[in-house]
C-alpha cells in the first residue's frame, strides 16, 4: 500500500458542517468516528457538547468552528465563538479568516484576527485558519499563509467546502508557503481514495471530509 496512506484514518477530520445537521447526525458522525478512529470530528458549535456527550472515553478529538462559513463576523464574534467551543469541549478551532480584508489585501488586519483568537485559546487548542483559496489569487494565499503563520496558528486550510473544493494546485502553493512553519489542511469536496492521494502527496497533513466513512471502505476494498 502506498505509505501516504498508511494510518489515513488519522488524517480525517470527519465533518458534518452543514445548516440541516441536526442532533441524530452528529451522534451518528461520532459513532462512525469511533468505528474507523478518525483523528477528530468537526461539528458546528451548537453541537459541540452533544459530541463531548458522544465521544466521551473515546480518543477522537473534537473539532468546531468560528465565522464559518462566510469568514465576515466580526472579531469579537469569532473570538466568542472559539472561546465558547473549547469550554464546551473542543480540542481544535477551525477559523474562517476575513476574506473580504484578504482580498483587499488588508493582511495586518488578518494576522491581527487570527492573533487574538491564538492569544485567547489554552496552548493545546490547535488553531487552523480557513482561507477560502479558491477566493484567492496565487499570490494571495501566498500572503494569506504569512498571516497565518505571523498570527501563531498551527493550520493553513483550504477552505469551508461551501464555495468550491480543494485543489492539488492550492495545497502545493499553500504548502510551499508555509515552509514547514505551519501544517496544511485540505477540506472541501474530497470524496475519493485518489484524491486523497494526491492532496497528501501536494502536502497536507490533515483531511477534512462528510465522506470519509465511504473513502475509508474504498481502501479497505483494496487491502
Amino acid at each position: 500500500m502506498n505509505d501516504l496512506l498508511d494510518n489515513l484514518n488519522q488524517r480525517f477530520d470527519h465533518a458534518a458542517l452543514m445548516p440541516e445537521v441536526d442532533e441524530p447526525a452528529v451522534r451518528k458522525l461520532c459513532q462512525e468516528a469511533i468505528e474507523h478512529q478518525f483523528y477528530a470530528v468537526a461539528v458546528n458549535p451548537v453541537w459541540v457538547k452533544t459530541a463531548a456527550d458522544e465521544l466521551r472515553g473515546s480518543t477522537v478529538k473534537i473539532l468546531s468552528v468560528a465565522g464559518f462559513p462566510l469568514s465576515a463576523s466580526r472579531t469579537d464574534v469569532k473570538l466568542f465563538e472559539a472561546v465558547k467551543g473549547v469550554n464546551d469541549g473542543a480540542h481544535e478551532i477551525d477559523m474562517v479568516a476575513n476574506v473580504g480584508w484578504l482580498v483587499s489585501g488588508r493582511y495586518a488586519e488578518v494576522e491581527a484576527e487570527i492573533a487574538e483568537i491564538r492569544r485567547n485559546l489554552p496552548f493545546n487548542v490547535v488553531l487552523k485558519v480557513i482561507i477560502e483559496a479558491g477566493k484567492l489569487s496565487t499570490e494571495q494565499q501566498i500572503s494569506a499563509v504569512k498571516c497565518v503563520v505571523d498570527g501563531g496558528a498551527q493550520f493553513v486550510k483550504t477552505c469551508t467546502g461551501f464555495f468550491g473544493g480543494a485543489t492539488v494546485d492550492q495545497v502545493k502553493t499553500l504548502f510551499q508557503a508555509a515552509n514547514g512553519k505551519v501544517e496544511v489542511k485540505a477540506s472541501g469536496g474530497i470524496r475519493s481514495l485518489q484524491q486523497c492521494r494526491e492532496l497528501l502527496a501536494a502536502g497536507a497533513t490533515r483531511l477534512g471530509s462528510s465522506s470519509s466513512v465511504a473513502i475509508m471502505k474504498e481502501l479497505e476494498a483494496l487491502l
